[in-house]
């Protein structure tokens, strides 16, 4: 099977995020789905092991928000690479909440969306959260993230607990290698072209240069 045949479907890329109990939890996601129109519903899968996933069916809600092209490295690494059991991801970033209480990013925010659960399926290793929408609202007017952009123009990674996540299989191979050097994080999977500094940081994950790995 040629998984990277899955790179042919389309993606966003957004934050799913949610409150219960005193802990804010939110992750990066590329899998949130209109689903019905009337009423809107819309549904995400979030991995089991994932903070958030536990959160939000403690909460049985969830915010949603839609990133824009321009989204900063550090908010996709924050969200996406970390863990919110261990830090909170909402505190460098500006933060608002929904009537029921859920968090949501508004930097970089192309639109956010409040939804209720209302059916969750078991899907293995990620559940999958049905949402009737609450709340929607668009607010920057700027381009939506898509996941080919993230991967190609920020070469970001994608992490082990994604859906979307291939293992070893070969991401966007029709794409000709550059010339020179190139450094790949092995946390996150962002890509650096030329010589690797000594003290580079990691723009996704924050990492220094001993994690990564020459590719060239």
């Amino acid at each position: 099977m040629d998984l990277t045949a899955f790179y042919k479907l389309t993606y966003g890329l957004y934050i799913v995020s949610s409150s219960a109990e005193g802990l804010d939890a939110g992750c990066i996601v590329n899998t949130v789905t209109q689903v019905t129109a009337e009423p809107p519903k819309v549904s995400v899968a979030v991995n089991k092991d994932n903070a958030t996933a536990k959160v939000i069916q403690k909460a049985g809600a969830f915010a949603v928000t839609a990133l824009t092209q321009s989204a900063d490295s550090k908010l996709i690494g924050t969200f996406g690479f970390r863990s919110s059991q261990e830090e909170d991801k909402f505190q460098n970033f500006h933060t608002e909440r929904d009537q029921a209480g859920m968090p949501y990013v508004t930097d970089w925010a192309a639109a956010r969306f409040s939804c209720k659960v209302i059916q969750t399926v078991d899907l293995g290793t990620h559940w999958l959260f049905i949402g009737e929408a609450t709340e929607a609202e668009k607010l920057l007017p700027e381009e939506p993230m898509t996941y080919t952009y993230y991967h190609t123009v920020l070469k970001g990674g994608t992490p082990k607990t994604a859906p979307s996540y291939k293992g070893d299989a070969e991401e966007f191979p029709e794409e000709a290698p550059a010339a020179g050097e190139r450094w790949r994080c092995t946390i996150c999977g962002y890509i650096y072209e030329g010589a690797l500094p000594a003290d580079f940081v990691c723009p996704l994950c924050g990492v220094g240069a001993e994690n990564f790995e020459r590719i060239d």
